[in-house]
């Protein structure tokens, strides 16, 4: 009955063989072991690339875990039959502003404001843990895209409230740039300038467990699909706050 309800809404389910180890920059669905106690398998829903519960309506508690924290009795990806589905973007925000610019030297440092940064070409922002492939997720192929620079709007993390009722701050989103008034969902698949400075939009900056447990629950849920971008940087330059960040006719 679930599958053929899922049907006429234009979804399928589709197992997971290990779902231990899957990771998924989208929804998936877990049926696993209680927290605490043997008992009944609860179901939760899991984003993000490496991945953590965001929802459990039978079981709150595991909220915010890691899929090594979880016992899987099965797990399924809910996949829509039209699989070339964009996120939607607000093509009335073409034009924005750097309001910030931040860069760590190690992966789990903090990060640290600047008000100007040196972009390298195919590397990253010079004192950045990318530009030195020194990063959490720095590729091992030099011909993976989307790891020289990330970038988050200023307005997803106003609107944030976080488990607690706190904001998640610039910083600690743990993007290189933050922007104002411009939608970069909008980026994909497109070149941009960052002032002088040329870019390759790639993909969007989804969030992760990782980040989740460098901030505060309730991270992952909160940026699903409003995590920002992943960029490539064409070329080389100065960016500082206050440049004009926008689309390349």
């Amino acid at each position: 009955m679930l599958r053929q309800w899922l049907a006429r809404q234009n979804c399928g389910l589709v197992s997971i063989a290990n779902p231990g180890g899957f990771s998924w920059p989208g929804h998936w669905i877990g049926i696993v072991d209680p927290a605490d106690a043997p008992g009944e398998p609860v179901g939760v829903l899991l984003f993000g690339t490496p991945s953590a519960v965001i929802a459990s309506p039978e079981a709150p508690e595991l909220v915010g875990r890691g899929v090594e924290e979880l016992n899987f009795r099965e797990a399924l990806v809910l996949v829509p039959f039209d699989p070339f589905t964009q996120v939607a973007v607000d093509g009335g925000r073409t034009v924005g502003q750097v309001v910030g610019i931040y860069v760590a030297d190690l992966k789990t440092a903090p990060m640290r404001s600047l008000p100007v940064a040196t972009a390298i070409p195919g590397k990253g922002l010079e004192g950045d843990r990318y530009a030195a492939a020194a990063g959490t997720f720095t590729p091992r192929s030099d011909r993976l895209r989307g790891y020289d620079i990330t970038l988050i709007e200023s307005e997803v993390l106003d609107r944030l409230r976080l488990a607690d009722g706190k904001h998640l701050a610039p910083e600690e989103s743990r993007r290189n740039v933050t922007t104002r008034g411009i939608d970069l969902n909008a980026l994909v698949g497109k070149e941009f300038r960052i002032g002088p400075v040329r870019a390759m939009g790639q993909r969007l900056c989804e969030p992760c467990v990782h980040l989740q447990r460098l901030t505060r629950p309730g991270v992952v849920a909160g940026l699903v699909h409003r995590g920002g971008l992943r960029a490539d940087l064409l070329s080389g330059g100065e960016v500082r706050v206050g440049d004009r960040i926008e689309a390349v006719a």
